[in-house]
């Protein structure tokens, strides 16, 4: 007993300093945990390591192509000779062995074109890929709102709570004393059972909020998150330096990278229309044996006797296809001019959401002063109401009145910090800015 008397100190420190190294989670921690899980922003990695491959792809087509091939045959029956180029029904070995290289030297320009598209493709996919991180932050920042301001409300409601249950042990000796009524404490118990009940709302609440944000942040659902429960986030903005909009936005850069890569495949289309000129030159030689015979040249002098070199010039000019180019072309066309109109339709919608969100940013930081005053104001009510209560100068109705207020006071207060915090980190998305951090 001794020894565990002096072990328990121990074991409560050491606990004690297990919960105080807990991590807690703040809003950059879970967008940049999110980011880096979330499954979408995989993908899209994924396609942009295609999107590179594409281009490999196309700068590999300015390069010759060199073939080589060796084969074997066996005839038997009637067959050609080939030592005197006369039939014969011996049956014969053949062996062959080839090596040609060939290279485009003009095609239209339709490489070129390929390998610019294939350039917008990947700097397209880039932007995918930055466009997805930043939804994927803004989502988890949303989340994290949710449940700070869950937070704060389950905090405003135990503490009415607890207001509630010492208001009702007050009534219950005002009464005993005559200076309350029983309607009095059958009214103050009916507003701590409301207390009561808002509380149990307020904890299922949070506890879905707190089940989204790990959704959110593909963080494990069995695993505990624990999070700042500030009520004011530790945010530090100044409205300086918010411009209203540039719109360097990765989703306005992704529709003007896709419209690039369109009209360059609209230029490589119509290359399709031009000769195409191509060079070529290769090598060849083959190696025979009867093999009913009991004599035949050697292998490696048959190998150097049998070889051949040959050089190729070709010109293909296009002349009827089926209509397959035109109509191929049209296409293109019209695939550029919707990627354009998509480009300004994106333009405008940013620029819309961008001045709304500097807007509201702008009146969310007003309404939270203005709360700010009224909760003051709301507070001295409050306490005023009670004390009169107390006096038996008020009723409980203007006792529940004036609480009720005051906790809506609090709850608009809370959600109008958390709303400017939220308007000022999309303003900065808007901007071009990075919301999030990198582990």
């Amino acid at each position: 007993m001794t020894d565990m008397n002096r072990l328990t100190p121990l074991l409560l420190a050491l606990l004690s300093a297990c919960a105080a190294g807990a991590q807690t989670w703040t809003a950059r921690d879970c967008m940049a945990y999110a980011v880096e899980h979330n499954h979408q922003v995989k993908r899209a990695t994924l396609s942009l390591d295609n999107d590179r491959a594409a281009r490999t792809a196309a700068i590999g087509r300015f390069l010759p192509m060199v073939d080589a091939g060796i084969g074997a045959q066996y005839n038997f029956g009637r067959a050609i000779d080939p030592e005197t180029n006369t039939y014969t029904d011996v049956s014969t070995f053949y062996n062959g062995y080839s090596l040609s290289a060939s290279l485009p030297v003009f095609d239209g320009f339709g490489r070129v074109h390929a390998l610019r598209a294939a350039k917008a493709d990947v700097l397209t996919g880039k932007s995918a890929l930055r466009a997805q991180q930043d939804q994927t932050a803004l989502a988890t920042l949303q989340a994290y709102a949710d449940l700070l301001y869950y937070q704060g409300t389950l905090r405003m409601a135990e503490e009415h709570q607890q207001e509630c249950d010492l208001l009702v042990r007050q009534t219950r000796l005002l009464e005993e004393v005559g200076r309350k009524s029983q309607a009095d404490v059958a009214q103050m118990e009916a507003q701590q059972a409301e207390a009561a009940y808002e509380v149990t709302r307020q904890r299922n609440l949070l506890s879905s909020a707190r089940l989204e944000l790990k959704r959110e942040m593909g963080f494990p659902l069995e695993d505990t998150l624990q999070t700042d429960s500030l009520e004011r986030p530790n945010w530090e903005f100044e409205a300086s330096k918010l411009s209203v909009c540039t719109l360097q936005t990765a989703a306005l850069q992704q529709a003007y990278h896709q419209m690039q890569s369109s009209r360059h495949q609209w230029h490589q289309a119509r290359a399709s229309l031009y000769p195409t000129l191509s060079l070529g030159a290769g090598l060849s030689t083959t190696y025979y044996k009867q093999l009913h015979a009991d004599y035949g040249t050697p292998f490696n002098s048959q190998l150097k006797n049998n070889m051949g070199q040959y050089v190729t010039l070709s010109l293909d000019i296009p002349l009827f296809n089926r209509l397959q180019t035109v109509t191929g072309i049209r296409r293109a066309k019209n695939n550029y001019l919707m990627a354009r109109e998509a480009y300004e339709e994106k333009q405008a919608e940013m620029q819309k959401l961008c001045i709304e969100a500097h807007q509201d940013w702008q009146a969310y930081v007003r309404q939270t002063a203005q709360m700010e005053r009224k909760l003051q104001a709301d507070s001295l009510a409050y306490r005023l109401t009670r004390r009169q209560f107390e006096e038996g100068l008020s009723t409980a109705i203007d006792l529940r009145t004036t609480s009720v207020t005051l906790m809506q006071t609090r709850a608009t207060l809370l959600q109008c910090r958390l709303m400017a915090m939220l308007k000022h980190e999309l303003i900065r998305y808007y901007n071009g800015e990075q919301i999030w951090t990198e582990q």
